[in-house]
């Protein structure tokens, strides 16, 4: 391997991608075990890395000489081979500045929570130093302040950043290797934003909680970007053009959110998925398609044999499948599938989800649909549903019964919001 990222688990990693976009190098995923870390430092058969879990740390033995930031920081994630000696540095840091940045930060001033002990806090809290935080207090499982006591006693905390692995693919409801639970976001009543440096999924519960309390949030994608943008200089020696780091970010948000369409049964959004899914080259998907081929079973058959809970049960479990391991494609879900608000945050982990408003009058009742087979029903279903269809999505298309119209409003959005 001349150029590439070692860990112990990689699969959720994006940097392959993103050093692509950066240089004409080639860029390699090595895991490694910690009892393999010795003799793949000592062999030196590299020319750069990047390093990620666990080893941030680990590696600073084997080096030659570390950069001042690295150093003060105590944490390495870039490594150099020059002649032979190691040199290591640390472009977390710039790509946490950076993405303080992107989210309109700052943390002069305030008292600002690193969530986690690890390599990464100890990044966290150097940027939120140097950017003249008045308080930084790292929360950890065995630290002074815990998961637990944090609420009484830094329960006025304006910034959280989340350095832990929690909530990161594909234990994205898991906590408890990392903390007893997840902070409640709820409890901090000065709470003026979030970060997190998990950027698989998109969007992690604390990300998503944030957001419902309005306020501001971001994933670590541009965090991401941002450092292996400074990465490749580092292995390169050369510099990189201004804007690259918005370029490649926005590439990737747009690569890897999904497009997901809700709304009342026999709104359209199967056919308007299948033609803006074959606009953008991507995959499309129907939830009530999986839970066919899944059960072997039509939905009426479902819900005459089994009931509507146990449908909604595998439309659940189907929904969480999907909104965890497929990124970048067009979804199509079932009139009902908001009704549980778990999928609702499946959904949005990776997604961006669009309500297809249609007129109840142009929907035409048919006798697959088991809830809405008649006129009455389907109005009354409306009534029901339009509300949280509204709570539920990011953007609402009212269709006009035009497909192409309807494709074009959302491209339109999607690919704004993906420059933003």
């Amino acid at each position: 391997m001349k150029y590439g990222l070692i860990g112990e688990h990689l699969p959720h990693s994006f940097s392959r991608e993103i050093h692509a976009k950066i240089a004409d190098y080639e860029y390699e995923l090595y895991e490694l075990t910690p009892s393999e870390l010795d003799a793949f430092m000592k062999k030196r058969d590299f020319c750069a890395i990047n390093v990620t879990i666990p080893y941030k740390q680990a590696v600073i033995p084997y080096l030659d000489e570390v950069d001042s930031v690295a150093a003060e920081i105590g944490a390495v994630n870039t490594i150099v081979n020059r002649d032979g000696r190691l040199f290591g540095y640390n472009t977390d840091f710039f790509g946490m500045k950076a993405l303080v940045g992107r989210i309109g930060a700052s943390l002069k001033g305030r008292k600002t929570l690193i969530l986690g002990t690890g390599g990464t806090s100890k990044t966290a809290a150097a940027v939120a130093l140097s950017m003249g935080a008045a308080e930084v207090v790292k929360v950890g499982r065995s630290s002074d302040v815990t998961y637990e006591n944090v609420y009484d006693l830094h329960g006025d905390a304006e910034y959280i950043i989340n350095t832990t692995p929690c909530g990161m693919y594909p234990n994205e409801d898991g906590c408890e290797k990392f903390a007893p639970s997840a902070v409640d976001i709820s409890r901090f009543p000065r709470l003026t934003g979030v970060l997190d440096a998990v950027y698989n999924p998109l969007r992690t519960n604390i990300v998503l909680d944030a957001q419902k309390l309005g306020v501001p949030a971001k994933g670590g994608l541009y965090m991401l970007v941002a450092q292996a943008v400074k990465a490749a200089e580092i292995f390169t020696d050369k510099a990189q053009d201004n804007g690259v780091i918005d370029k490649i970010y926005s590439d990737m948000r747009a690569a890897k959110e999904n497009i997901v369409l809700i709304g009342m049964p026999g709104c359209g959004k199967s056919t308007i998925g299948e033609s803006l899914a074959a606009e953008l080259s991507r995959e499309f998907i129907d939830t009530d398609h999986e839970i066919v081929k899944y059960t072997g079973k039509q939905i009426p058959e479902i819900f005459a044999e089994d009931g509507e809970g146990a449908f909604r049960e595998i439309e659940s479990e189907i929904i969480g499948r999907l909104a965890s391991s497929k990124t970048g494609a067009v979804i199509s879900t079932g009139g009902g599938a908001v009704l549980r608000e778990d999928n609702v945050r499946r959904l949005k982990r990776n997604g961006r989800i669009y309500f297809i408003n249609r007129s109840i009058d142009a929907i035409t009742p048919t006798s697959d649909r088991p809830l809405s087979s008649n006129s009455a029903d389907l109005r009354r279903l409306y009534e029901e549903r339009r509300v949280i269809y509204h709570s539920s999505c990011d953007f609402e298309i009212v269709t006009d019964e035009n497909i192409k119209h309807t494709v074009s409003a959302l491209k339109s959005d999607f690919s704004g919001i993906s420059r933003s």
